[in-house]
């Protein structure tokens, strides 16, 4: 055979072998799909769905572990239900009935709002809105509101849509609803309210370990606790959506958020199952609130997140291209700088040691206590201490101290390594309040004398992982005790729903009035003339700009700060009552954090025999 027959046979070898090999990839990628989908949906709509967006697949788990399975099944089936796009008044009114069969169910809805992600400059030019809205239902009904379609068409948006996300009694979830919330009144002039935050939930629910390691993005809080996957591509999240037509891909990521959300509220109220109907007389909203007690319109504060990725919104920096400084609007950060920070950036961490480990003796030589170098030498340079050792840093007093220790076996007689008392790491430690200041500060005077025992070193990492369990504490004291957090009688100033609804107006009126529809226009400007001038008077420019700078809080006349609430609670027992309070902390911390380098003589029960020794039991007790 010839050289170039030889060549050509071996090439068509080579080329057939390859051809058969990606063959045979494609179709084992494609068994294994469809095994991973389960049987086929009868909705031809979803099924293109599934067949051209791989949007959101569920993480595979073993076969071993069936309550992650039952989990991911009850997200999966959310994710179904194929979203409806809303442009018309129309298309609102055909799907509000369904909506509202669901919300009587089960009144909360998984929230979402997308815009234009190209530095607040839209494709088109102007300054990027919101651009498309996403509510889902208990069920997975999802429905996508075009609302800068209605702007542009100068059409009023639905009546049953205004009336529901202001509906004070319609929980609002997802991540950074209340920030969304922001842009809805600025962009679009609609108010939203009853909005909770999941991020804060997932805390207060005792899955912080997951999202303390993982992040606080949708995506995250979805892997780990619905065990879903959701794809965030650069492409989807920095579309285009304020396209005349949206393309499935989109319709898909743009819904599954608002669906998540909801399946994410469910699960991290522990209702894992098919949604049960009420009880005849028993108010589900109710219900639901109480578990978000404290969290419902509260922005998010979070020190733990990264720097923001995948769609995630961190918060502004203070060079804001909207006027008002509390408009809440983000930015989505670059995704080459995408970085997650560790458990604990953001805090302080000391720059000296807080344990000097010097030691004051009395005339005679008795161990006094320990002390910080620069209180032994004050003894010194006043001439009332004698310097006896270098090391370890004793000073002798000249004069006879006020008290003594009772024992030599003392807490505060005891050398203490600067260390963290969790994980026994010797940089980056900063002080923690065993027992929240919160509470202390209004301990009387005789139990907050020498109380440094409740000090302790903790790292940065540690420290931050501690005020998420004190977080859940907190809570179980504030229902104990009807000692809200953040509600009503629990915070100092009130949120006024009237002057946020007439600054809301001037916002929208100043900064969208020329795409608005002049009915639209009409009713904003009437509810600020109701405000300023019983509507006796036309609405003036210079009235306007006082609107849109409108102090929306006002003096709460009823307000108890929550940590008074409790002491408060506790003192009705008198000293034994408070001693209970405080070894309740004490001991929450030894059983949430299990700490392995405690100082010793370190006890839940410190003070206690001498507090009862010294002013007994029928202490009068002065809160501060």
């Amino acid at each position: 055979m010839s050289k170039p027959s030889t060549f050509t046979a071996a090439l068509a070898t080579m080329l057939g072998a390859t051809l058969g090999g990606l063959f045979l990839w494609r179709s084992i990628r494609t068994q294994k799909r469809k095994a991973l989908k389960g049987p086929a949906s009868a909705e031809p709509v979803q099924a293109q769905l599934e067949a051209d967006v791989t949007l959101s697949q569920p993480a595979r788990r073993e076969p071993s572990t069936p309550p992650q399975t039952q989990k991911l099944l009850r997200a999966h089936s959310l994710l179904e239900v194929p979203p409806v796009i809303v442009s018309s008044s129309e298309e609102w009114e055909t799907l509000w009935p369904d909506f509202q069969k669901d919300l009587s169910v089960y009144p909360v809805l998984g929230l979402d709002c997308e815009w234009v992600k190209s530095m607040r400059v839209s494709v088109k030019g102007k300054a990027s809105a919101v651009s498309l809205l996403q509510l889902a239902t208990f069920s997975g009904r999802c429905v996508l509101v075009r609302l800068l379609m209605f702007r542009n068409a100068q059409l009023p948006l639905p009546e049953g849509l205004v009336g529901v996300l202001s509906d004070p009694r319609v929980l609002k979830v997802g991540v950074g609803c209340y920030e969304d919330g922001k842009r809805l009144a600025h962009d679009h002039g609609l108010t939203l309210s009853c909005t909770v935050d999941l991020r804060y939930l997932a805390f207060r629910q005792r899955f912080e370990q997951a999202v303390l390691n993982n992040g606080l993005r949708l995506k995250s809080l979805a892997a780990d606790l619905l065990n879903v996957t959701l794809d965030k591509s650069l492409e989807l999240r920095c579309g285009d959506w304020e396209a005349d037509v949206l393309s499935r891909e989109q319709m898909a990521y743009a819904a599954h958020d608002a669906q998540l959300s909801v399946a994410l509220f469910f699960h991290l109220l522990g209702m894992n199952t098919e949604p049960r109907l009420p009880a005849e007389g028993e108010s589900v909203f109710v219900q639901l609130a109480s578990c978000c007690q404290g969290l419902v319109d509260v922005p998010f504060r979070g020190r733990y997140n990264g720097e923001g990725e995948e769609g995630e919104r961190p918060r502004r920096s203070r060079k804001s291209t909207v006027e008002s400084p509390e408009s809440g609007d983000q930015q989505v950060p670059d995704p080459r700088r995408n970085k997650r920070k560790p458990l604990g950036v953001g805090y302080s961490a000391r720059k000296s040691p807080l344990y000097d480990n010097c030691f004051l003796h009395a005339p005679d030589g008795q161990p006094l206590c320990t002390c910080d170098k620069k209180k032994a030498n004050w003894y010194l340079e006043k001439g009332i201490g004698e310097l006896v050792s270098e090391d370890p840093f004793v000073v002798q007093l000249l004069f006879e101290p006020s008290g003594r220790p009772d024992s030599q076996k003392d807490y505060y007689l005891t050398a203490k390594e600067n260390v963290c008392v969790v994980c026994g790491k010797a940089d980056s430690y900063i002080r923690k309040n065993i027992v929240p200041h919160e509470y202390r500060r209004h301990f009387p005077a005789e139990m907050k004398d020498h109380n440094s025992h409740d000090i302790l070193l903790l790292c940065t990492s540690c420290h931050a992982a501690s005020n998420v369990h004190d977080g859940v504490l907190k809570q179980r004291l504030a229902e104990e005790h009807s000692a809200p957090q953040g509600c009503e009688e629990g915070i100092r100033l009130l949120e006024d729903a009237d002057r946020r609804r007439v600054r809301s107006a001037a916002r929208a009126l100043l900064s969208a009035s020329a795409g608005m529809p002049q009915s639209r226009k009409e009713e904003l400007l009437s509810v600020i003339q109701s405000f300023f001038c019983n509507g006796q008077q036309e609405v003036t420019q210079d009235m306007l700009q006082n609107a849109a700078a409108l102090e929306t809080r006002i003096l709460n006349e009823s307000y108890v700060p929550h940590g008074l609430k409790v002491v408060q609670a506790h003192a009705v027992r008198g000293l034994r009552g408070l001693m209970e309070l405080e070894r309740c902390w004490r001991q929450h911390f030894l059983t949430s954090m299990q700490p392995r380098h405690l100082p010793p003589l370190w006890s839940v029960n410190h003070n206690h025999d001498k507090y009862l020794r010294k002013y007994g039991e029928d202490l009068q007790i002065q809160l501060n």
